[in-house]
């Protein structure tokens, strides 16, 4: 019974030992980076930036995998499937996580499928008009829009966009109405705003940008708390009114659920590592991003803040994908 007993301890012991060695020496093979969208978007160009440097920080490369469809949803199912072993780690947007759930089954839930890490970027949305719209800022569009009605309408590049929510939140706030025009892609909503097609869009920054300087649109509004590092002269909803309006897109790193904490604080520790990187932060700015940097805990606020935000302002709104 002694021998048995003293048997089972040390094998107890070893396979304890076996654990936490595993875990002292991830990674020790590849890490998979999957990424709901197919190569050549803004979520491809943020993994693009940060890849080549979150691997040299941990030891490991770290290779993109791209699981393309329904604006991001097959790809984050993949990952809540996934083993929670720190070998495969998700690239995520936030509508995928804190606005598509509240409009259908994705299949996954936001906070119970997947552990946390932390933000990567974040980015507030450009509300802009071409140039027939006599506005050159959000008090001079409220007035024109409250005096004519639902004769306004807006466009951006999808239903459950931020740039959809973002607006269907400001006109709640502002007690206005217009109609959304929903687009596949910013590409084409951006052509038709510029042709007059339609007299407003909220865009993402970076293809934004050009146009403004172009003199093509006129911008009235960045939708984040805080001013974009690549619009500066730009002031925000928040400053035009609406103190506390924010309406923000942002890139983030999740595991599956059950990550362990210590793989949670490795890949954090790179990722902030990253965040600061001149280099990277440049580029990401050029995207018309802002570098966060932030821990797990605080990504966590930041997913059920918005989840709660967004699923109010969809019941309110009446957003629906049908």
């Amino acid at each position: 019974m002694r021998c048995f007993t003293a048997m089972a301890l040390i094998t107890g012991a070893l396979a304890s030992a076996s654990f936490h060695d595993a875990h002292a020496a991830y990674p020790d093979r590849p890490i998979r980076l999957v990424l709901g969208y197919a190569p050549g978007g803004s979520i491809d160009a943020v993994a693009r930036t940060i890849a080549p440097k979150l691997g040299k920080a941990l030891g490991q490369s770290v290779v993109l995998e791209y699981k393309a469809g329904a604006a991001g949803v097959i790809g984050a199912r993949a990952v809540a499937g996934s083993e929670p072993d720190g070998y495969t780690l998700h690239l995520v947007e936030s509508a995928t996580l804190v606005i598509l759930p509240s409009l259908q089954d994705v299949g996954y839930e936001p906070v119970k499928s997947f552990t946390p890490i932390g933000t990567v970027a974040s980015a507030g949305m450009l509300l802009a008009a071409n140039l027939k719209v006599p506005a050159k800022t959000l008090g001079d569009l409220t007035k024109l829009m409250k005096s004519s009605p639902g004769e306004y309408s807006y466009a951006t590049s999808g239903v459950g966009s931020v740039g959809h929510v973002g607006m269907e939140m400001l006109q709640i706030q502002q007690g206005l109405q217009s109609v959304h025009v929903a687009y596949k892609g910013g590409g084409p909503a951006m052509t038709d705003v510029i042709g007059g097609q339609v007299p407003l869009i909220v865009s993402s920054l970076a293809p934004a940008i050009p146009q403004i300087k172009a003199g093509a649109i006129h911008p009235l509004a960045i939708t984040s708390a805080k001013r974009s590092s690549a619009l500066p002269d730009v002031p925000t909803v928040a400053e035009q009114g609406l103190p506390g309006f924010d309406a923000s897109a942002w890139y983030a790193l999740v595991g599956p659920a059950g990550l362990p904490a210590d793989v949670v604080k490795k890949v954090n520790a790179a990722s902030a590592k990253v965040t600061q990187d001149p280099a990277v932060r440049k580029s990401l700015q050029d995207q018309g991003l802002e570098p966060v940097g932030d821990d797990a805990s605080a990504l966590a606020e930041r997913i059920d803040g918005d989840l709660r935000k967004w699923k109010s302002v969809i019941d309110k709104a009446g957003i629906s994908l049908k």
